[in-house]
């Protein structure tokens, strides 16, 4: 089976472990001092937690996981809000040349992960309603959105 590896340097690794097991709804299959390995099966990912300097963020862009559909998005919008975990929802977005409906969540260490669904091409790249060059596309600021959060529908 292939799978894609993340390795990522973590400043609070018991943080780390309690937010991915609840984002992927699995314990890790390895700990160590220092080090936890993730084998996740849906989607297929080795996720790799390297502890850092305490309080450091975590270094990266961001991470995602395409799904085939904008029910999955929902659903996974649903399953994180109802586990306590912030979610910033985006649908019918202009990002990357594409339109499309995400949830954003963040880990301890402030990096973002959206869970998305490709619903067609754009001829747009998208563009931050604040900025007047394109936005760098799938951070945590992302192209033309309309933004909504589990904290305010409730």
């Amino acid at each position: 089976m292939s799978r894609i590896q993340l390795a990522l340097r973590v400043g609070d690794l018991q943080g780390s472990i309690e937010f991915y097991s609840k984002l992927f709804g699995t314990e890790p299959v390895k700990l160590r001092p220092g080090y936890a390995n993730f084998a996740v099966a849906e989607p297929p990912l080795k996720l790799v937690l390297l502890e850092g300097e305490s309080g450091q963020d975590t270094v990266m862009d961001h991470l995602g996981v395409e799904v085939a559909d904008s029910d999955t998005v929902h659903d996974a919008t649903q399953r994180l809000s109802e586990l306590g975990l912030f979610t910033q929802v985006e649908d019918d977005t202009t990002c990357c040349y594409a339109t499309q409906d995400k949830v954003w969540v963040h880990g301890p260490g402030r990096e973002p992960w959206e869970v998305y669904v490709v619903k067609a091409d754009s001829a747009e790249f998208g563009q931050d309603s604040l900025a007047t060059e394109p936005a760098e596309c799938c951070g945590s600021e992302c192209c033309t959105t309309e933004t909504t959060s589990a904290a305010a529908s409730a």
